[in-house]
């Protein structure tokens, strides 16, 4: 499983960006089950979770970006999204996409690389 991030940058308070995540083809096709999760980890911060979607369709949502924050997939261009509105400079962090699969009765993460958002005031 590859995954890939794009759509960081900078973005001036109150902008919006949509950060994406390239999966390796057909994975939501050979994996039924699965759980897709946006984290991100700030500078002398832990890793944290910002979004939950699983392969029922249900969604979750940090309480720091709910209403904000959008996540999404488009199954047919093995692709995850996470929207995100009213950005705010206690969102700047790198934002990591992640899935989990279960394999063998255990869940697997898988990781993509990262793609730096940083929010000016």
């Amino acid at each position: 499983v590859q995954l890939v991030e794009s759509g960081g940058g900078l973005v001036q308070s109150g902008g919006s960006l949509r950060l994406s995540c390239a999966a390796s083809p057909n994975l939501f096709h050979i994996y039924t089950i699965y759980t897709i999760n946006w984290y991100r980890q700030a500078p002398g911060k832990q890793r944290e979770v910002v979004s939950t979607l699983n392969s029922g369709g249900s969604s979750n949502y940090t309480d720091s970006v709910k209403g904000r924050f959008t996540i999404s997939r488009d199954i047919a261009e093995n692709m995850i999204y996470l929207q995100m509105n009213s950005l705010k400079s206690e969102d700047t962090a790198k934002y990591y996409c992640n899935v989990q699969l279960p394999l063998g009765g255990r869940p697997y993460d898988y990781w993509g690389q990262g793609t730096q958002v940083t929010v000016s005031s």
